[in-house]
């Protein structure tokens, strides 16, 4: 994705280690010892409030648990319709992401239907995730 001339995401000492892990190949979210898997990074449990959280490498795997097709992407991702998903991680949380590999069509993409997720690497320092069909 040389040609890329969207913004980009900047991260902050709570994300580093996310975008950090997505730039190795790896997808890594936190959990909390107490109550498990969340995502969006940040330092402390979003159920309880524990600061007893760590990183772990997620599986990559998930499903899809929503989605709306763009037909009116911004300039800097072409002028194709694509697919913005919710998906569902196999570790349980939720992320936001874009669907690729599959065409942008109600009728083709089903929710529930399992996904993958793919690196998008856009500079040295900015890897996306990106899922596709499984």
């Amino acid at each position: 994705m040389a040609d890329y001339q969207g913004p980009l995401p900047k991260a902050t000492p709570e994300t580093l280690p996310f975008w950090d892990g997505l730039r190795q190949g790896k997808l890594m979210i936190q959990r909390c010892r107490a109550c498990g898997p969340y995502f969006y990074p940040r330092p402390f449990c979003p159920v309880c409030f524990s600061w007893d959280v760590e990183w772990f490498q997620a599986s990559g795997k998930g499903k899809l648990y929503s989605f709306v097709v763009n037909h009116r992407p911004p300039r800097y991702m072409g002028e194709e319709p694509f697919v913005i998903a919710v998906v569902e991680l196999d570790e349980g949380p939720r992320m936001m992401s874009v669907l690729t590999g599959v065409e942008p069509d109600p009728n083709v993409v089903k929710c529930d239907m399992p996904l993958q997720i793919e690196y998008a690497k856009l500079t040295d320092e900015v890897t996306l995730p990106k899922f596709r069909p499984a």
